[in-house]
């Protein structure tokens, strides 16, 4: 799908003033003003799930832009998505030129409308995958939520979809934002060599999620459970999974392996990225990966890298880095090392320096004008993922596992390769690039 230029608009009302040969008389919120961009400016936007993580972090984020533009949101549930437009179109309340936000029951009605740039998708993680790789192909910037995919071969598709079809792509990975705690100096203290040779990482997460055992209950009308439900099983409702309505909780489906990997995934997906990052792995990962000796263990799981460094599952919440002189705790509002020197002395100008991002969001949109990579690239957050999605499958299946991190499959080892994706319900195929 081709893309409308941002200031096509501009120049048409351009073009009309040369024409007639004076002023077109136009109202002031055409033009823009210091808080808010002209229409030809504004990046529009779509938000694709409307729970608990887009009421509380991305419509209060993207509407205070003055450069964005809201147009639809999209939810299986009625009245989480009525919510959702009504908060968009009370922040444009004073806009005289707002046409109203749509609301949609399917992603695909909003895919399919030429005037959206970008979405903004926090479902819940088994629906990530399809809804991004779709948006790519229908031309759309996206930004979508942590744990960027269910599975392996999601995240590779992802990557791959994004670059053919020339995709801004932001992971929901925040803490490379530096939204909850000196992350970003972290990985420079380390990348820097102040612990000199990294030996050993522990990343203190929940553990893996279980197939969901939930009893039957009655479904009430204005949730389509179906559509919910996805490429996963079907079965009978349960409102653990999806609570009916705006709520104020993480549901727990989470707990759960059709639609989630646990809390492995859920806080991991943070956690391991930025050991990830501290390690200069984010185009690569681990290369074996060990499960804990009890077959009932939730913790524990071992990841070998090429270059000798050993990460374990488990510890202190965050992650903790030992090197050869010394070591660093870094997790969120916390960073302290033993000696206390390694953080509190300054970096200096030769010491490393990682890309400043002037909000995750904000990185986001800046990046869908520059068609730059973001801080938290697709790549990164499909890395990322994987490593605790390795982390399960060797936890399910209590097997040792080479992994191949640049072909992206198993050394050798015919049953772990497909192991990579699931059987999925129809019409809810992985999609192709």
């Amino acid at each position: 799908m081709k893309r409308i230029p941002y200031l096509s608009r501009r120049r048409f009302l351009q073009g009309i003033t040369s024409t007639i040969g004076m002023p077109a008389l136009v109202p002031r919120s055409v033009f823009g003003d210091d808080k808010q961009a002209p229409p030809s400016d504004r990046i529009t936007v779509a938000f694709i799930g409307c729970g608990k993580m887009a009421n509380d972090y991305h419509l209060s984020t993207l509407l205070k832009f003055g450069d964005v533009q809201a147009l639809a949101v999209c939810d299986v549930d009625a009245t989480r998505r009525a919510h959702a437009k009504q908060r968009v179109e009370n922040a444009n309340s004073t806009n005289s030129t707002y046409k109203g936000c749509a609301e949609y029951n399917d992603f695909r009605q909003v895919l399919a409308r030429p005037d959206i740039d970008a979405v903004c998708i926090a479902t819940p993680d088994h629906w990530h995958a399809i809804v991004a790789i779709e948006a790519c192909k229908a031309g759309k910037d996206v930004y979508c939520e942590k744990p960027l995919t269910l599975t392996i071969a999601e995240a590779k598709r992802c990557i791959d979809t994004a670059r053919k079809h020339g995709r801004v792509f932001q992971t929901g990975s925040q803490q490379r934002s530096s939204v909850f705690g000196p992350f970003r100096k972290a990985c420079e203290i380390i990348r820097s060599g102040r612990l000199g040779k990294i030996q050993t990482v522990s990343v203190g997460v929940g553990g893996p999620s279980k197939w969901c055992d939930l009893p039957a209950e009655n479904l009430e009308p204005g949730l389509d459970w179906n559509l919910w439900l996805g490429q996963a099983p079907l079965r009978a409702y349960n409102s653990v999974l999806s609570p009916r309505g705006v709520h104020n909780h993480f549901p727990a489906w989470r707990s759960y392996r059709e639609y989630s990997g646990g809390g492995h995934t859920d806080m991991g997906a943070h956690h391991y990225d930025i050991a990830q990052w501290a390690l200069g792995m984010d185009q690569s990962g681990p290369v074996e990966i060990i499960p804990p000796a009890d077959p009932q263990a939730t913790s524990g799981v071992k990841y070998i890298y090429a270059n000798g460094v050993v990460m374990t599952h488990g510890g202190p919440s965050g992650c903790v880095f030992v090197g050869e002189h010394g070591q660093l705790h870094i997790d969120r509002g916390v960073l302290t090392s033993e000696p206390d020197s390694i953080v509190k002395e300054p970096l200096g100008e030769r010491d490393a320096h990682l890309y400043e991002s002037p909000g995750h969001h904000r990185d986001w949109l800046n990046c869908i004008r520059s068609r730059k990579h973001p801080v938290a690239d697709v790549e990164i957050g499909a890395r990322s993922a994987t490593v605790v999605h390795l982390g399960n499958l060797a936890y399910w299946n209590h097997r040792r596992l080479r992994w191949d991190p640049q072909n992206w499959k198993f050394v050798e080892d015919p049953e772990a390769d497909q192991w990579l994706d699931r059987k999925r319900r129809d019409p809810w195929q992985l999609p192709e690039v």
